[in-house]
């Protein structure tokens, strides 16, 4: 099958292929760069920005000093056993990240094609229709950058494979109901419950979100309700009635899933030169999320299971 190029790019952070907890099946799963919310337990934060990104992974670093050596604007100074970033002056060159023998330095993002993204998808065509997978686009928000994420959609369709996305919801509903046709699953964030919950722990309001979650389910697109639980945050029975509220105002909802939080995104956000949140919360031990799962049992949830976030 011939196609017309696409020439509609985006940020691609990261492709993970083989993916089993991004919806149905085996699948590939696309991450872009850029998102509108701000979340306090976000834990792809190299995601939020939009543009590409300096990443530093400590653990990794020798202390050779070649960074230092190649890099004109001082980006890097190590000094007693101590290697300090000035990300605010890096230019992206890519120099340090080529001279550093233990890969500690990478540039987080990469300009992508509709193109180039499928022949990455496309690899794993047979896996998908032997488990029913397929491409889920993520991010970051995948609809902060509609345009491709809309192509690559259509693109998915046309070859027949099977499409899922993660979405916060949060885009005007004009552009949601554009790329609901060529949505075979979504991933639907619901963070919190109440407005002025969401607007403190994400920076936005809800309103369109719940606004957006109502029309794919007025649609009958396939929607599996993913909800962080965060302790101290929204591990409460107000939250849990209300992600029962929504399972009996949308009754046709494929499945609920809560995805405990963990402390992954604190150490990317130090490899990007941004504070620590959080910093006194560990990551949920198995134990409380089985607790989580019981209590909205009790409460006439049935859909609920524990997912992976």
């Amino acid at each position: 099958m011939s196609f017309v190029k696409i020439t509609e790019k985006a940020i691609i952070f990261d492709i993970q292929r083989s993916s089993l907890y991004d919806g149905p099946g085996i699948r590939t799963t696309v991450f872009l760069k850029g998102c509108p919310l701000n979340c306090l337990w976000c834990h792809n934060p190299e995601a939020t920005d939009g543009n590409r990104q300096l990443s530093f992974h400590i653990e990794k670093c020798t202390f050779c000093g070649k960074c230092e050596d190649v890099c004109v604007n001082r980006v890097h100074q190590l000094t007693d056993g101590i290697h300090a970033i000035d990300f605010s002056q890096c230019l992206l060159c890519g120099k340090c990240v080529n001279a550093c023998p233990s890969s500690a330095l990478k540039i987080v993002g990469k300009w992508m094609t509709v193109d180039e993204v499928m022949q990455e998808v496309l690899a794993d065509y047979d896996f998908y229709l032997n488990s029913g997978g397929g491409i889920t686009i993520s991010g970051g928000e995948p609809l902060w950058n509609l345009p491709f994420t809309l192509e690559l959609l259509k693109r998915c369709k046309l070859v027949g494979v099977n499409t899922c996305v993660e979405t916060s919801g949060f885009v005007s509903s004009l552009r949601f109901i554009e790329m609901l046709p060529y949505i075979d699953v979504l991933l639907f964030d619901y963070k919190m419950t109440g407005s002025a919950e969401y607007l403190k722990y994400t920076g936005v309001s809800n309103e369109v979100i719940l606004n957006n979650l109502e029309i794919a389910h007025s649609q009958e697109v396939s929607i599996i309700l993913r909800c962080p639980v965060i302790p101290g945050i929204n591990d409460t029975d107000q939250h849990f009635e209300g992600i029962l509220a929504i399972d009996r105002k949308f009754p046709n909802l494929k499945g609920i899933e809560l995805l405990p939080y963990h402390r992954m995104g604190n150490s990317k956000r130090l490899g990007i030169g941004i504070e620590e949140t959080l910093v006194s919360l560990e990551t949920v031990p198995v134990e409380l999320s089985i607790k989580w799962i019981e209590r909205l049992n009790e409460l006439g949830c049935s859909k609920v299971k524990l997912g992976v976030g």
